[in-house]
């Protein structure tokens, strides 16, 4: 009964040892086999839930369930904190994947879920754009370049073949980081000012920590006819990326409904004027081609299927691979109606160091 933990090192071994390539192959690959064949019957998803404060930074701190009927359930805790990068060094996302088996309650697993985030956070957009972007997109552009428009630019690297990239982001010390964090792509990366990458792309990537109240982070007067947006950003209520015309004029397609009329893009929508979701997109994916020369958006607030799949090709590969360390982690008692009988084996086995964590 001892948890299989995965740490960040382990993790790294991972990707040393199948490489990102390989790596965004198989999360993409396991959120088209979740998405295409996901079954309310069997699979109950949740909206986030959690605490926001203000003091001493805005951020939140949110838990993500999803439970497989009769087997596991996962949950990610999930920490956003836009001061964190330029305050304390650390990613503005931090956040951990747990495995439970539902039929006893045991801690199972547990993961970085950082890493998995920026992963799924990806493929999913890049499965929205296979379904509803201009197949033959070659133009891709970003605004905003931290660390989710690396994953965002692979995971699409991956399904379109892309000629040219266009980068876009107010923090000119980020936007001049870009190229060399994607130089692993080997593609054509154009810094230019936003106004030029609205008018080229044929696919725009908006991920931002734009404030509350602060967005839109685009004006959408000169788009493409057939452009595709994955809005990726928004996260919280108030906060969007996107000018509503041109929600409006487009399909768009939230990841999640109940979740993204309260803190994405469809927040600003009325419930008849939101399209399907990415779960029926890509269970019917041929009934949508004719979108693909039109306008389009995929709002991503990211949900709990796709933690799921993420962690599910992690723990796989981490078997495969051989790494990852065995742990017993929960008191589970010798005699279960005991709650001490743990202890008592244990005394004078091991010496226990205590670390504070505060």
């Amino acid at each position: 009964m001892d948890t299989i933990i995965l740490t960040k090192y382990d993790v790294a071994e991972i990707v040393n040892r199948v490489g990102l390539h390989q790596l965004m192959d198989d999360i993409i690959d396991e959120l088209r086999r979740t998405f295409r064949n996901f079954d309310d019957d069997l699979t109950q998803v949740r909206k986030r839930d959690g605490f926001s404060y203000l003091t001493p930074f805005p951020g939140v701190l949110e838990w993500m369930p999803v439970m497989q009927v009769d087997d596991f359930a996962v949950i990610k805790v999930v920490s956003y904190n836009p001061a964190n990068p330029v305050l304390y060094q650390m990613p503005t996302i931090i956040s951990t994947l747990s495995l439970y088996n539902i039929r006893n309650g045991h801690l199972m697993a547990l993961t970085d879920g950082t890493f998995a985030t920026a992963l799924r956070t990806g493929a999913a957009s890049a499965l929205a754009s296979e379904v509803l972007a201009n197949p033959n997109s070659e133009t891709v552009g970003l605004v905003g370049c931290g660390a989710q428009a690396v994953t965002q630019l692979h995971a699409l690297s991956r399904l379109f073949d892309i000629k040219r990239v266009l980068a876009y982001d107010i923090d000119n010390s980020v936007l001049a980081s870009f190229p060399e964090r994607c130089r692993f792509l080997d593609l054509d990366i154009q810094i230019v000012p936003r106004q030029e990458l609205e008018e080229e792309s044929d696919i725009i990537c908006t991920a931002t920590s734009v404030g509350l109240d602060a967005g839109p982070v685009i004006d959408g007067k000169n788009l493409k006819s057939w452009v595709h947006i994955n809005a990726v950003g928004s996260d919280l209520p108030g906060k969007i990326e996107l000018p509503l015309q041109l929600l409006n004029e487009s399909l768009v397609c939230p990841d999640y409904r109940v979740q993204a009329v309260i803190e994405g893009e469809c927040q600003q929508l009325s419930a008849n004027a939101i399209g399907p979701e990415l779960i029926d997109i890509m269970k019917h994916a041929p009934e949508y081609k004719s979108y693909q020369m039109k306008k389009t958006v995929f709002d991503s607030t990211g949900f709990a299927l796709e933690d799921k799949a993420a962690m599910q090709v992690l723990l796989a590969l981490a078997k495969e691979v051989g790494v990852g360390r065995s742990v017993p982690v929960e008191s589970i008692e010798i005699d279960p109606m005991d709650p001490y009988s743990f202890a008592r084996a244990h005394i004078g086995n091991e010496q226990t160091q205590i670390v504070s964590v505060v």
